[in-house]
């Protein structure tokens, strides 16, 4: 699959993970959802059940490592930010095929369209404090 598939799967993850914790609905029951009902034609449909799949399974493990980075609380941080930084800490610590440069760029693409106004900045920073010390620390 390509970039822009993976980049719809990573999209409607988020859509998806973030309707899981706002609804406390079954994230399988959200899952088959999102498969009957959005247009999944050009979505990497394995990597966007890969993403829930990983989140959900990892969710406390992820959430402590990303707790160091944060300049702020866990619970002042917006929950789609909060979502788009599991997503990416997903990819940085589980999923070593992803170069860090791509998982940073996608979490700044999905918060300059989901986030607030300056959400962008606020996730690169913290993506990029933590891919160049959790890679150093993979690599050493």
């Amino acid at each position: 699959m390509n970039s822009t598939s993976r980049r719809k799967a990573r999209k409607y993850a988020l859509q998806a993970l973030y309707a899981w914790k706002t609804s406390g609905n079954d994230i399988n029951l959200i899952k088959l959802q999102f498969l009957q009902e959005k247009n999944m034609h050009c979505v990497d449909v394995i990597y966007f059940k890969k993403i829930i799949l990983g989140v959900v399974k990892n969710y406390n493990y992820i959430d402590k490592k990303i707790k160091p980075y944060l300049s702020r609380t866990s619970k002042q941080v917006d929950p789609i930010e909060k979502t788009i930084l599991r997503i990416a800490f997903y990819e940085l610590l589980i999923r070593n095929d992803i170069p860090y440069k791509v998982l940073i760029n996608e979490g700044i693409e999905l918060a300059k369209i989901f986030g607030a106004q300056d959400s962008h900045k606020f996730i690169n920073g913290v993506l990029d404090k933590a891919a160049s010390k959790i890679k150093k620390n993979i690599n050493d």
